[in-house]
């Protein structure tokens, strides 16, 4: 199955169809044997469309572990979830971009052609390290210039400090006039993506995966995407749905309605924040997807798993940071 846009209409499609909340999925892996748990993902992900009301996905990216998954593991990832997505009737239950990021050429592009082959709706790219030079900008549009001609998909870009440094507004709106890409997470301070969002206008779907500041860049810079991280499905229970409701507040122009519910989420935000240990980001959201009722699974190494003390921590904030379930 291929696409359903030319790479020559990606910007179109894109601005039409990428919007609202996608989330960054965790993938779950079987404590016994440290398999993916394939059909633990699937559950999150219905769990997520249908329950949350999630309008999209990001898979096999950083929070994914993809680092410690093999390629074909990388691929199958993408498979379900285009196989969830399309298990409504009528229609997709949600968007799907797929994570191709690698420091070799050759895997991203094999995995971005999966990706197209497959029917995924765009893929996301992340920065290669080149901490080495110093001057990087025709290479790094060189090499989005690569995958933007070797598929028809819609690409994101993905700046993160991870690479070593931080690609500029100006080259980001570079990259922007080639025709498929048509999004960022654009991990920076604000004032640069801000300055991205005036340049970019409306070649580039700008986007950062602060939740905290999601609501602001709404209404101050008219955005439509969050492009993401784990709040959407962390933040939110089937019968709380706050991220959801603020967000839909927002963009139908209530304003202050929109900061009470996003200021009522304070005190999980907060909670989630103050029991992450600083080397164990995956394992603490996995483990509080369990509490939530989600497949959360074990951590591959290189990560490290929870103890006893840091678990039982997070339950007692869990317990008291008033989300309902």
């Amino acid at each position: 199955m291929m696409g359903r846009y030319r790479r020559t209409e990606a910007k179109d499609y894109a601005r039409e169809n990428m919007k609202g909340i996608w989330a960054a999925a965790l993938t779950p892996f079987r404590p016994d044997d440290f398999a993916f748990d394939e059909e633990g993902f699937k559950a999150n992900l219905r769990h997520w469309a249908g329950e949350l009301g999630i309008d999209g996905v990001f898979v096999a990216g950083k929070q994914g572990e993809f680092f410690s998954m093999s390629v074909a593991e990388r691929k199958r990832s993408f498979e379900l979830a285009v196989e969830v997505a399309q298990e409504r009737p009528g229609g997709r239950s949600f968007g799907t971009i797929m994570s191709c990021s690698d420091q070799n050429l050759d895997t991203v592009l094999e995995l971005a052609k999966h990706a197209e082959a497959i029917g995924a709706d765009y893929i996301v790219v992340h920065a290669p390290m080149l901490h080495f030079l110093n001057e990087r900008d025709d290479t790094l549009f060189e090499y989005y210039r690569t995958i933007s001609e070797a598929v028809e998909l819609g690409i994101a870009l993905w700046s993160h400090p991870d690479s070593g440094y931080l690609m500029s507004p100006e080259l980001c709106a570079r990259i922007a006039e080639l025709p498929n890409v048509v999004a960022i997470k654009y991990s920076v301070p604000r004032d640069m993506y801000v300055r991205l969002t005036e340049l970019a206008g409306e070649r580039l779907i700008v986007s950062t995966a602060s939740e905290d500041e999601w609501l602001d860049n709404i209404l101050e810079l008219g955005w439509q995407l969050y492009l993401c991280s784990s709040p959407p499905y962390l933040l939110q229970t089937g019968k709380d749905r706050r991220m959801r409701a603020y967000t839909d507040l927002a963009f139908a122009g209530k304003a202050e309605e929109a900061r009470r519910v996003r200021d009522s989420l304070e005190p999980v935000r907060q909670a989630l924040r103050s029991t992450r240990p600083g080397g164990k980001p995956q394992a603490q959201q996995k483990y509080w997807q369990e509490l939530l009722g989600q497949v959360g699974g074990a951590v591959r190494r290189p990560m490290l798993p929870l103890t006893e003390e840091e678990k039982a921590k997070i339950q007692e904030a869990f317990a008291a940071c008033g989300l309902a379930r």
